[in-house]
């Protein structure tokens, strides 16, 4: 067993608030791991904090007509107000911007630099003439060569999950004009991470480095392997540490051409998690190098799955060539969540925003502890999966008000009516029915060891990040006790033999006791109101392991005549109407945020003339073979047909698509898509919310025709 546990939350972009997206993919995993590794009483840091230097902070800047840091500020403040308000409980949340973070990265830097790590290259590198600056590889866009989606990033398609560089795009655009960047030549310090594969092959895939076991493979996630080993096999390349901007940590002024250079961010945000442990350390009169140089610590990076290949390969390149530090143990990254059907879009506004759902149910106590438990029921840990509201109303009225609620309204009410309020004390020999099997007989003894096996399988599900489990299990610890009261009828009991009702009821409030504290890592504001409700402290480190000791030694949890407070509402149930409400709003919130492409710089007549636009006619289509958006099309331009590519697969089938009249730039340079070339372009219309639909000439118009 390590001594103790560092884990880290990936840092998020302070260029806008927290989404639902955000909150199951690497925060609310996260937040339960820790609460529970707290109250088995671990030595445990949860670190994380904004990252104030991606593209992304200045192109949202420029956008805004504001300079980086009043975004930074305005999105720091109110990101940790949304993670405090929710209840993930960082150790630490720290800035990027912080001159801390400055010192660190750039002490990363130069010992990297001084060891001779780096490689110093003069390359060509997109430039944005317009805009006259370098583009980092995120203030590039354009089309994946491998699976055609056509808003891939200058370093990776999230679509595929492909790494990139700039250059391998189809059709480029910067990010800061919309306009076509040229090549130019700049100077910069790479990391030549295939110089690292000798120890990072067998460490990512044996777990092995240097003959020690670093970690356990079989503990990674599928898909997070499956990415790395991905990586790994296509080969290693040299990456860029530096980039040509004005906004970022500076490359250490006494080294040479440093002038005008920022670190690359993902040399730089990495780094933020260490000087955020520096940060608490110095705060709570601790020594930080333990947490991040000792190997006896197990550290965990929880991130997305758009993360994987930084914080398994590039970061870890970094920890090791420092020489000084120990690598990860797990990183434990989840998939997308998607939102009623369609992909999450924060340009499209098509979001559930954490902090706009907070205020909106700011009077009912419950909500908070409604969408984490939703959040944990549809967690994508090992595939994509879903939101939507129907969905979190039958979590809510079946499980949490129907099971869980209904369970310990009916403890305290019949403990009230017939106790006054009080524990009853029991004789422990007398024999019940048995809570996990009808027709079966049990003892006090068994059901405190059932209520322990289902808290012990809670926390082996979340040692094992499988926290969709561990949330089934507290809610099959819930079903113990309906299923106790169901099959002893207490209030029916109580008529003949009374002393066997006391245990049953003794039992359930010991039930009730054990969800207090099983509950507080996945839903820790409910679990305040339950201990508040039981008359019992507030959960606080080593509770879980106090619990389970006490089980262990067939000991109660609430001792007899422990006076409990009056029922109340934990949960209620939410109506058809009120999901209707929130869907209409989601809906609603895409109306008010249409925005329209900008003009493109004005054409010539010349330039037009260029193009060869004609009518046509799609006479059979395909689906290109994996390819998701690939459709193959044969059209028929009057003289002769064409083949043509057309990512359109998305929104129509290929039957729906047979017979449509269509417009065809005809005189484009053909090129090879998925081995398939393309002999045109469809022309199509694309609204704000990403649907595509034909420009088409009406029925009858006759193809081959010129459009002018």
């Amino acid at each position: 067993m390590p001594k103790r546990y560092l884990v880290t939350s990936a840092l998020p972009y302070a260029n806008g608030p927290l989404h639902i997206g955000h909150l199951a993919g690497a925060y609310l995993p996260a937040d339960i791991y820790v609460r529970y590794l707290r109250g088995m009483g671990e030595d445990v840091v949860f670190i994380c904090g904004s990252d104030e230097h991606g593209a992304a902070i200045t192109i949202r800047a420029k956008a805004d007509g504001v300079e980086p840091q009043g975004i930074v500020d305005r999105y720091d403040r109110l990101i940790k107000e949304t993670f405090e308000k929710v209840g993930v409980s960082f150790d630490k949340y720290h800035r990027t911007s912080s001159e801390l973070h400055h010192e660190t990265a750039q002490e990363f830097f130069r010992d990297l630099h001084d060891k001779g790590e780096f490689v110093k290259q003069t390359s060509e590198q997109y430039f944005d003439e317009k805009s006259q600056q370098f583009l980092a590889d995120r203030y590039i866009t354009g089309t994946c060569p491998k699976c055609n989606h056509e808003e891939a990033y200058g370093d990776q398609c999230e679509n595929c999950g492909s790494t990139l560089s700039p250059t391998e795009l189809i059709n480029p655009k910067s990010k800061m004009s919309g306009e076509t960047p040229v090549l130019k030549e700049t100077t910069h310090w790479y990391l030549p991470l295939d110089k690292y594969e000798e120890w990072l092959r067998p460490w990512v895939v044996d777990g092995k480095l240097e003959g020690k076991q670093h970690h356990d493979p079989s503990e990674w996630k599928p898909h997070v392997l499956g990415q790395c080993k991905s990586w790994l096999d296509n080969g290693l390349q040299a990456r860029a540490m530096t980039r040509d901007l004005t906004w970022g940590v500076d490359v250490p002024q006494e080294i040479e051409g440093a002038e005008g250079k920022k670190l690359y961010v993902w040399l730089d945000a990495p780094i933020g998690y260490i000087s955020a442990t520096k940060q608490w350390a110095e705060e709570n009169g601790k020594d930080w190098k333990p947490y991040w140089q000792d190997e006896d610590t197990k550290l965990l990076h929880f991130i997305g799955k758009d993360n994987i290949v930084f914080h398994c390969v590039i970061f870890p390149v970094i920890l090791k060539a420092n020489g000084n530090y120990i690598l990860p143990d797990n990183v434990p990254a989840n998939q997308f969540l998607n939102l009623e059907g369609r992909k999450i879009s924060t340009s499209k506004n098509w979001a559930i925003w954490v902090h706009e759902y907070l205020e909106d149910f700011k009077e009912q106590a419950e909500f908070i502890d409604i969408l984490r438990y939703y959040m944990i029921k549809v967690m994508p840990e090992t595939r994509d999966s879903e939101f939507t509201w129907k969905g979190f109303q039958e979590a809510n009225n079946s499980e949490l008000v129907g099971t869980f609620a209904n369970f310990i309204n009916r403890v305290v009410v019949l403990t009230n009516k017939y106790y006054d309020g009080k524990i009853p004390n029991i004789n422990s020999d007398l024999v019940i029915a048995c809570s996990s099997e009808e027709g079966k007989t049990s003892s006090f003894d068994a059901e405190l060891n059932a209520i322990k096996i289902h808290m012990d399988r809670i926390g082996e599900f979340i040692h094992k990040y499988d926290f969709r489990s561990a949330l089934k299990e507290l809610m099959s610890l819930s079903e113990l006790g309906n299923k106790l009261l169901q099959f002893n009828a207490p209030w029916s009991l109580i008529k003949t033999d009374e002393e066997t009702t006391k245990v049953v009821m003794n039992i359930a409030a010991q039930v009730v006791t054990a969800l207090s504290v099983a509950v507080h890592p996945f839903l820790p504001d409910t679990s305040d109101r339950l201990r508040d409700l039981l008359n019992l402290p507030r959960i606080k480190n080593e509770d879980f392991k106090i619990a389970l000791n006490l089980l262990s030694e067939n000991k109660a949890l609430i001792s007899a005549a422990h006076e409990i407070g009056k029922p109340i509402h934990l949960f209620t149930k939410l109506s058809d109407e009120w999901v209707a409400e929130q869907i209409q709003k989601l809906e609603d919130s895409q109306e008010k945020t249409i925005s329209y492409p900008p003009i493109k710089e004005e054409a010539t007549f010349d330039d037009f003339q260029k193009m060869d636009i004609r009518t046509g006619k799609i006479l059979r289509a395909e689906k290109v073979k994996k390819a998701k958006k690939l459709l193959k099309l044969t059209v028929d331009i009057g003289m002769e047909e064409r083949t043509v590519v057309s990512g359109i697969a998305e929104f129509f089938t290929p039957e729906e698509v047979v017979g449509k009249n269509v417009v065809l730039l005809a005189n484009l340079a053909p090129r090879k898509i998925r081995g398939v070339e393309s002999q045109g372009m469809i022309l199509m219309a694309e609204n704000d919310k990403g649907e595509l639909d034909f420009v088409s000439p009406s029925e009858g118009f006759g193809e081959g025709f010129t459009v002018r």
